[in-house]
């Protein structure tokens, strides 16, 4: 690319980030600005709650096991309509309450999610061909002049369906049912005819087409509901409304405040650090955040605390490729190469430790998404987003913009590049370090952390919080609005620990959630308590009842089988791209080692494990696997520049080049956190710490714990190796004279 088509593409993306950022904060014309288009979960922004009541006489264990499976059946099917994030529990013993984001409307929600969607194809005569539970799948595409839905049949459904279509293709012209011919089929979703097709010829595959003139939302809809199931029972609507963020009233405003100091720190930290590769890394930086925002809008992913995690990680693991290029280049530098031949040699030999990196976290991005629900999906997608954006920024941004730096004589110096005028490399640390010497004291260290963890629950257990144990519910109208931590200190005779949020218009209602599942007799003494205090009546109690967990034991199931195959996933990458099944086993240690490290420090500190523990947690899989595998990409390189040193000698080289480049992306991770963790709320402080400590647990392992393990794998080799070098030597003999 010559210099003059350089340095036009470079103004035209200057122009467009900064139109794209005016237009993200202020908006322009119909496009609102991307706090506006943005969705946000119920954690974040707040949203609407049903409560639905089962119309059954089912009792006892029976009535259990048809709440649970209703349960199951609202999940997936909310699940199936994209990473919405809705949380559905068991109230009482045949409620089911469903708080979902992205949905304005109490009606809407009932719509998506309380229909029975019992869906039938039938003949004109009212007999049924085929029924829900024989399809297969139902996808959304066009026919090039509306959307449409394409419904595949399983086995069963396949033969009946190809013999009704048989009978309606030959059927006299009759008509049973109003509005239909002989030889159409009518498929009817909650005894509503949705379209009644003609029958041209036999259809023997078991693949149809269900036309309607749908609008796209139309089609989309209808497809999740078939897709989702039919419900085991019918609901109907008991009570909804609109609720406040649970971490906190004005939790959006806060947040984006604190992550946007967050940002600005990193801008700050990268000039400062690395001067003006610095100023490329933050324009590659700005872009990162202005594609990954309009395309969650443009895809409608609903932001949520899983979300601000999947996205904190992907942050630092852009600023981390930008980190590992800038190393290399100064590197080549510092080794006496021109500017121009440093930054195309220092591209060529990042580019495998950046991509080895992040394709391995995306592997466990597509497998947690593939295998997940609900939050573990919507972390999945987003983190997919980021790692694809800071491939992006990272390999054709940041390389245009310094090639073009590189390419102009008064850029092209040392300094511009991280270099001092003597050729030596500027540094967060000059000091070199033995690690390898010393791994014993770390893994006694790790090991130690970990047993006390585990004696901590052994003894103690882990403090489960609502979403693990679910508890009881008491939901008040006040009448006003009224201080929540008034309400705490009203009731802290009870000792509940509640977590209270607003609810309703004006947020004059309260939803008091407690982890104890208190009797009847017990929620009357906290009514009580409520009415002498306020002025409430009986009348004003909305809810007053126990409910089951959020995150159930299917949840939890999928969220461990999740883990285990993208560590699978993980291993198998590495293994191909390492040539070594060491570096892959030693890998996913290192993720066993940090998950343990960060339950046993929930459990040590008492931090409240809720569903955002497992954000936590799927946070630290991605943190770690990737700084863990750009250290290893360096060994395996100085084994080949190195043959003769020995695996020492080479391990310790390595973690040394890589040391400055794993504290500054640990450190950039962490400023974006902290503003967050002061500023907004204890609730996300409760989230926010422990992917504090994950960040540095995973930071840690790739130095102290995974390399030193590669090592003492490798030194059977290493010995074996020495002894078949030594036995070739001839051995000397002694001359006599």
């Amino acid at each position: 690319m010559n210099l003059n088509l350089k340095r036009g593409l470079v103004v035209l993306l200057i122009i467009a980030l900064c139109f794209g950022w005016f237009v993200s904060l202020f908006g322009i014309g119909e496009i609102d600005s991307v706090k506006s288009a943005l969705k946000y979960g119920l954690d974040i922004n707040g949203g609407v709650y049903v409560v639905m009541e089962a119309q059954t006489d089912a009792e006892g264990e029976e009535l259990a096991a048809l709440m649970e499976q209703t349960r199951a059946v609202i999940d997936n099917r909310v699940n199936q309509m994209g990473v919405a994030e809705s949380t559905v529990t068991i109230e009482g013993t045949n409620r089911i309450r469903v708080e979902i984001p992205g949905v304005e409307d109490a009606e809407d929600a009932i719509n998506a999610i309380g229909k029975t969607a019992k869906l039938n194809f039938i003949l004109s005569d009212g007999t049924v061909v085929v029924d829900g539970s024989m399809v297969k799948d139902a996808q959304v595409g066009t026919d090039g002049a509306s959307y449409v839905i394409h419904l595949s049949f399983d086995s069963e459904g396949a033969e009946r369906f190809a013999e009704g279509t048989r009978k309606a293709l030959n059927r006299e012209p009759e008509v049973l049912v109003d509005g239909m011919a002989s030889n159409q089929i009518a498929i009817v979703l909650d005894n509503e005819i949705i379209t009644n097709p003609t029958v041209n010829e036999v259809i023997p595959n078991g693949q149809c087409e269900m036309s309607g003139n749908y609008t796209k939302e139309e089609a989309m809809t209808t497809a999740a509901l078939i897709r989702g199931g039919a419900l085991p029972v019918d609901l109907i609507e008991i009570q909804s409304s609109v609720q406040t963020a649970t971490i906190g009233a004005d939790a959006l405003d806060k947040s984006i405040v604190a992550g946007a100091i967050g940002l600005l720190i990193v801008f700050i930290l990268m000039i400062v650090f690395y001067g003006m590769l610095g100023i490329v890394a933050d324009i590659a930086l700005a872009l990162y955040v202005v594609m990954f925002f309009w395309t969650m809008v443009a895809f409608n992913v609903v932001l949520t605390l899983p979300g601000i995690a999947a996205l904190i990680l992907s942050i630092g693991m852009a600023v981390d490729a930008n980190v590992i290029i800038f190393a290399r280049i100064k590197e080549e530098i510092s080794a006496g190469k021109t500017i121009r031949v440093a930054v195309d040699a220092g591209f060529k030999n990042a580019l495998s430790a950046v991509l080895d990196g992040q394709i391995t976290t995306l592997i466990a991005a597509v497998v947690l998404y593939q295998v997940g629900t609900t939050a573990v999906k919507g972390f999945a997608f987003t983190l997919m987003l980021g790692i694809i954006f800071s491939i992006f920024t990272a390999v054709i941004i940041t390389q245009l913009f310094i090639s073009l730096l590189a390419s102009e004589k008064k850029f092209a110096k040392n300094k511009y590049f991280g270099v001092n005028e003597d050729g030596t490399p500027k540094q967060l640390l000059n000091k070199t370090f033995s690690f390898i010497k010393h791994r014993k004291i770390y893994y006694i260290v790790s090991v130690s952390i970990i047993v006390v963890g585990l004696v901590f629950m052994l003894i103690g257990g882990m403090n489960y919080g609502i979403d693990f144990t679910g508890g009881t519910n008491i939901q008040v109208e006040m009448g006003q609005q009224v201080d929540i931590d008034d309400v705490k200190d009203t009731l802290k005779e009870y000792d509940l620990d509640p977590q209270i949020i607003y609810a309703g218009e004006g947020n004059t209602q309260l939803v008091i959630k407690t982890i104890k599942s208190l009797e009847n007799a017990e929620r009357a003494e906290v009514i009580d308590t409520l009415s002498e205090a306020y002025g409430i009546t009986e009348e004003n109690v909305l809810a007053s009842e126990q409910f089951g967990p959020s995150v159930g034991d299917e949840l939890k199931a999928n969220a461990v089988k999740a883990v285990v195959i993208a560590s699978i996933g993980m291993l198998i990458y590495i293994i191909f791209r390492f040539r070594s099944w060491k570096f892959g086993l030693t890998a996913i240690i290192g993720v066993v080692q940090d998950v343990l490290m960060v339950i046993a420090f929930y459990a040590i500190f008492g931090f409240t494990v809720n569903n955002p523990f497992i954000a936590a947690i799927l946070t630290l899989v991605g943190y770690s696997i990737n700084d863990t595998i750009v250290i290893f990409d360096r060994i395996r390189e100085n084994k080949k520049i190195y043959s003769k040193d020995n695996n020492e000698t080479n391990i310790d080289r390595s973690l040394n080049q890589t040391l400055n480049r794993t504290i500054m992306t640990s450190l950039t991770t962490l400023v974006v956190m902290i503003p967050l963790c002061i500023m907004v709320s204890a609730s996300i402080r409760e989230f926010i710490i422990p992917l504090m400590v994950g960040v540095i647990v995973g930071c840690l392992s790739s130095i102290f714990v995974c390399s030193p393990l590669y090592y003492d794998l490798c030194r059977n080799e290493e010995e074996s190796k020495y002894l078949r070098e030594t036995a070739k030597k001839p051995k000397k003999t002694k001359k006599y004279f």
